[in-house]
C-alpha cells in the first residue's frame, strides 16, 4: 500500500481492470490504446488493490459515497421517476433504477416499491457528471443474485472503510458472529449495512460488535471481540 495524491498516476493494469473510487483511466482515441491509458489518483489516500490487482481503489478519509461500477450499495427509494425510482445511497447525487431492472421484471410486471422501500442493488452506471443507475439482479444471467428489495430488518451506518473490511470473505467479524447465532446480512459498499436476525438482542450483539471494530470507533480486534461476546454470554 503506498499514499497518493491527486492527479499522480498509479501502476494499476490488468486484462480485466476494475477501477473503484478515487481512480480514473484517462480517455484514449482507440481502444487498443485503452487498454493501456494511464490511470490518476483523483483524491488523496491510500491506494489499494485486489490480490489478483484486477481491482484498485484509494482509501481515502471522505465519509461520502462516490459510486463506482459493480460495487453493491444499499439505498432508500425516495420517489418514482419515469418507469423507475429514485434512491438515495448516500452520493452527491441520487441514483436511478428502471423498472426492468429485475429478475423476471417486464413492462406489466414490475416490482412494488414504494418510498421508503429498503433496496440491495450493484451500481451499473457511474460517471462523475450524471447521476448513478443501479440495477438489481446480474447483468449477464438475469437473476436476482441475492438483490433486490429487503424486508424487515435493521440496517446501520458504518464507516466506508469498514464496509470494505465486511465485504471481505477473510474478515472475522460476520463469520464469528454468525457461528453464535443465525443471521441475514447484506453490506453497501456505501457504509450501510443490513442485517436481520430472530431476537433483538442479537441484532444489537452486532451492531454494537460492527461499532467497535469499525476503524472510526474502536478498532477492536478478533481477540477483544470473543472477549466482549463472552461477557455477553452468546
Amino acid at each position: 500500500m503506498s499514499i497518493v495524491l491527486p492527479g499522480e498516476q498509479v501502476p494499476a493494469q490488468h486484462v480485466n481492470l476494475k477501477l473503484g473510487p478515487g481512480l480514473l483511466q484517462l480517455s484514449s482515441e482507440t481502444q487498443q490504446q485503452a487498454k493501456s491509458a494511464p490511470v490518476i489518483a483523483t483524491r488523496s489516500g491510500v491506494l489499494n488493490h485486489s490480490a489478483n490487482k484486477s481491482k484498485w481503489w484509494v482509501e481515502g478519509n471522505s465519509r461520502r459515497y462516490v459510486p463506482a461500477p459493480q460495487e453493491s450499495v444499499i439505498g432508500v427509494i425516495t420517489g418514482r421517476s419515469g418507469e423507475g425510482w429514485r434512491v438515495d445511497i448516500g452520493s452527491a447525487h441520487p441514483a436511478s433504477l428502471d423498472g426492468l431492472a429485475f429478475e423476471g421484471a417486464t413492462k406489466r410486471n414490475k416490482p412494488s416499491l414504494k418510498v421508503g422501500s429498503l433496496l440491495y442493488a450493484r451500481v451499473s452506471l457511474a460517471h462523475k457528471d450524471m447521476e448513478p443507475e443501479l440495477e438489481c439482479f446480474d447483468a449477464q444471467t438475469h437473476k436476482a443474485d441475492g438483490f433486490g428489495e429487503l424486508k424487515d430488518g435493521f440496517v446501520l451506518q458504518c464507516s466506508l472503510q469498514m464496509s470494505r473490511l465486511l465485504l471481505d470473505p477473510k474478515h472475522f467479524l460476520l463469520p464469528l458472529l454468525g457461528s453464535r447465532f443465525p443471521l441475514e446480512a447484506a453490506v453497501g459498499m456505501n457504509g450501510k449495512v443490513w442485517v436481520s436476525t430472530k431476537e433483538t438482542k442479537h441484532t444489537i450483539t452486532i451492531v454494537r460488535c460492527i461499532e467497535a471494530v469499525d476503524p472510526d470507533g474502536g478498532g477492536m480486534d478478533e481477540t477483544n471481540v470473543k472477549k466482549f461476546l463472552s461477557k455477553l454470554d452468546i
